[in-house]
């Protein structure tokens, strides 16, 4: 029987995702330093989709080197704006700002899970959804980021998909759980398999 699985993330929105698919998880954050990471990939020339993938994976194998035997879900979420890497926003002028970027355009919202044990992947995968968002004034923006709290904004990027985030659409491509950040239906298989 698998004990607890172990999540290296803070973000209440994929706990909430684990436990509504009944996955028993406890929660300890990996504290990697992302910024670091990905001003390090960046320099390579990675994509946005290798570095969330890099991310996920280094996030589980950290977290899982600190408790033997145990499986690890580690997950990362990016924008990918033509090419572009979007980080989610520090502050709410940050916010204005991704928002005014990606306003009237497509983009990509990429997420990446990887499963580890013992500081090794055993799994990873990543799913990517195609978003077009409708055009606003900088009013309208600034109305929109009035209605979220502090705690959406910094936790769902800049757009909170199954709640007011909706409206800026005109056109979502692709599953609501990868938008949230975590592709839930190919962890249960792996998990389903792994038992």
């Amino acid at each position: 029987m698998l004990r607890k699985i172990i999540l290296a993330s803070k973000s209440k929105v994929r706990k909430k995702i684990l436990d509504k698919n009944n996955i028993e998880s406890i929660v300890e954050p990996s504290n990697v330093d992302e910024d670091v990471v990905k001003s390090s990939l960046l320099n390579k020339k990675a994509t946005p989709e290798i570095i969330s993938k890099n991310l996920a994976e280094l996030k589980a194998n950290k977290v899982s080197m600190k408790h033997p035997d145990q499986i690890v879900i580690g997950a990362d979420s990016v924008i990918d704006l033509e090419g572009k890497l979007i980080s989610k926003p520090e502050s709410r002028d940050e916010a204005l700002t991704i928002l005014k970027m990606l306003n009237g355009k497509i983009h990509h919202l990429i997420s990446s899970v990887c499963i580890s044990k013992n500081g090794m992947m055993l799994w990873n995968y990543t799913d990517k959804a195609k978003l077009t968002m409708k055009n606003f004034t900088e009013n309208q923006l600034l109305n929109y980021l009035s209605k979220i709290s502090d705690d959406a904004l910094y936790s769902y990027n800049v757009y909170q998909i199954e709640g007011e985030g909706k409206m800026l659409f005109s056109k979502i491509e692709g599953n609501e759980n990868t938008i949230m950040g975590l592709p839930i239906d190919k962890i249960r298989d792996y998990l389903k398999n792994y038992e």
